[in-house]
C-alpha cells in the first residue's frame, strides 16, 4: 500500500449509506463516538445489516451531527479523549 492510499483511506468520510460494521472495521476509532450516543452496535449481529442512517433512526440520533461527529474523527479533529482514570468503571459483587 503506497503513501498515497493511506492518506486518503484516513481522509474519506462516512456516508449514511454505509454498513455500520464496515464503518467500525475500517476506522475502529469510530467506535467510541457510536458508544457516546449510546448506540450499542459494538458486537450487535445487525451491525453487518444496517447502514449509519438505519443506525441512527434506530436510536434517535440526529444523523447529520453523527456523520460530522464520525467524519472529525477519522479525520482527527475530534475532541481530546477523557483522562483513562476518568473512563474507570467500579464493578462491584451484588451484595
Amino acid at each position: 500500500m503506497s503513501a498515497r492510499t493511506i492518506c486518503v483511506e484516513t481522509t474519506m468520510s462516512v456516508e449514511a449509506t454505509q454498513l455500520v460494521d464496515d464503518v467500525m472495521r475500517r476506522w475502529p476509532m469510530t467506535i467510541r463516538v457510536f458508544l457516546s450516543h449510546r448506540m450499542h452496535c459494538v458486537g450487535c449481529p445487525i451491525t453487518c445489516f444496517h447502514t449509519v442512517a438505519d443506525a441512527c433512526r434506530e436510536h434517535g440520533v440526529d444523523q447529520a451531527q453523527f456523520l460530522a461527529e464520525l467524519s472529525a474523527t477519522i479525520r482527527g479533529q475530534a475532541t481530546t479523549a477523557p483522562e483513562p482514570s476518568s473512563m474507570a468503571i467500579a464493578a462491584r459483587w451484588p451484595t
